[in-house]
Formats: C-alpha cells, structure tokens, sequence
C-alpha cells in the first residue's frame, strides 16, 4: 500500500474500532464497506482481515464494560459454545463455490442485504412504537424495552433460569455465529437485538455480552478463514498486513467507543447504530449489483 492508503486505512481503523466498542458488534460493518471504497472489491480478503482486527478490538471494550459491571457471565458461557461451531460453519459456507472466484459479488451482495435487513427491522420497530405510544399511559413498558432503570438486574421480573433457558440461548447463537463465520461481522449486529428481544436485557449488557463472545468467535473465525484464504486466494500475508495497518488506532477507537456506551444516552446509541447500517448496506448492495 502507499502511504496515502496506509493513512487512510488507519482511519479507518479508527473508525471501526469507534463504533465496535460502542456498539458491541466488532466494527466489521464498518471496515469491510470501508476498505471495498478504498481498495476495490476483494470481499474474502477483507473477512479475513475483520475477522482478525475483530479480537483486537473487543479486548479494550470488554475490559472496560467488566469495569462497570455489565457483562452477564451466566449468559456469555451459555452462549460461546453454540456461536463457536456456528461461526466454523459459517466460514465453511463462505468458502462454497457460490461465493468464489467470479462469485465474489453474490457474497458481498448477501452482507449488503444483511445490513438492509437488520435496517427495515429497525425501522419497523421504531414505526410501531410510535404507533403504540399514545395509548399507553405508563412509562413502565418503555423502561423495560430499553433496561434504562434495570441496569442492575438485567432481567427485570422474568425468572432467570427460564430466560436463559438453552432454547432461547441457541436462538441467539447460532444465527449470531452463522452470520459472523459466513460474513466476517462480529455477530453483534445479530447478539444484541436478539438478547434484549429473548432475554430482556438492557441494550448495555447486550453490548457486554456480545463483545465478550466476540473475544472467542473471532479468534476461531479468523484461524479458520484465514487458513482457507491461504489455501484458495492467496498469500495469508496479505490480511495479516492489512490488519497490522488497521488494528493500532482500532484499538483506540474500540477504548473510546466502549466509555461512551455507558455515558451516551441509549436512545442516541441506537439512532448512530442504525445510520451507520443503512448507509453501509446501501453502498455495498448496490456495488455489488453492478459488479454482477
């Protein structure tokens, strides 16, 4: 790379690791669009690259969120297993013949629909909320949606043995590590609606936990699809030099966006998070459909 890319990427980076650690999701949705504008399409160059600055930057967000005593350990055990053999299926699945060689645009098609999905759920939540809001008269509803006065428990009233129950744990990791080993995400974009929807925790230990899990799947993920980039694309210097480039600021990112997942108010989290995927999917599904 020249110096101006080396700058650029590092930028990026920095970016990534931003919004990784604020959001719990690894940044992957940031560096992968990213470094497509910047480098030109390479999809499986560039999962393996995430998958890789994806441990990196959860470390610095993972300490600070056991800092503030966030994390749900009974919740992260559960759910590292299933997300660990869902995540080498993942990859198994990326590296099929669909997805190689002149197919590369069907793969990175499929991650721009991804984000457009997680999009227009968001909006149809958003929609029915304010659909619901007028007819409700207690603010109770609402403080239970977000865990704003239940940062504490985590779970409010439910019974925890049956919130955590393996079936709604395997709910939440198994398309958690599908969509990280068959994409390159951290999974988080999937971990943290699904754990606030099935076990009603806050969107801040949902964040936790996430990025806890990511520490495990990413390291897994990485391993496994770096050896398959080896084996069928080329040299595995490349992503380990493209990471080198990206983790250093990523890691800073990731320190910053982490303290303010426990300063910023939740309602601007969410409104940053889903921004930053419609324009993602945006770019990267209509790239890919003009490459096709």
């Amino acid at each position: 790379m020249h110096a101006f890319e080396i700058i650029t990427v590092s930028i990026v980076g920095l970016f990534a690791g931003s919004v990784g650690g604020l959001l719990g999701i690894g940044g992957s949705i940031v560096m992968i669009p990213a470094l497509t504008e910047l480098l030109g399409p390479d999809q499986h160059l560039y999962q393996a690259t995430a998958m890789i600055v994806n441990f990196f930057v959860v470390i610095p967000a993972v300490m600070l969120h056991r800092r503030a005593k966030a994390i749900k350990m009974g919740v992260v055990v559960r759910l590292v297993p299933l997300a660990l053999l869902a995540v080498l299926c993942g990859v198994a699945l990326s590296e099929l013949p669909i997805f190689s060689g002149d197919n590369e645009p069907y793969l990175r098609g499929l991650f721009g629909l991804f984000l457009l999905s997680v999009c227009g759920y968001d909006i149809y939540r958003l929609f029915r909320r304010r659909k619901k809001s007028p007819l409700s008269t207690s603010p109770t509803p609402q403080c239970h949606i977000d865990g704003a006065n239940r940062e504490s428990d985590g779970i409010g009233s439910r019974n925890e043995s049956q919130t955590t129950s393996w079936a709604r744990i395997a709910a939440i990791a198994i398309p958690t590590g599908l969509i990280a080993g068959l994409l390159g995400v951290g999974g988080g974009v999937i971990a943290v609606p699904l754990q606030r929807r099935l076990l009603g925790l806050s969107i801040r230990q949902a964040i936790a936990n996430s990025a806890t899990v990511i520490i495990v799947t990413s390291a897994l993920g990485a391993t496994f699809k770096n050896f398959a980039y080896q084996a069928n694309y080329g040299s595995v210097r490349q992503p380990l030099l493209l990471a080198a480039t990206l983790i250093p600021l990523a890691i800073v990112g990731s320190t910053y966006g982490a303290r303010l997942t426990h300063r910023l108010p939740q309602r601007t989290i969410k409104v940053a998070f889903f921004a930053l995927l419609a324009i993602a999917a945006t770019r990267l599904t209509y790239g890919a459909w003009l490459s096709l």
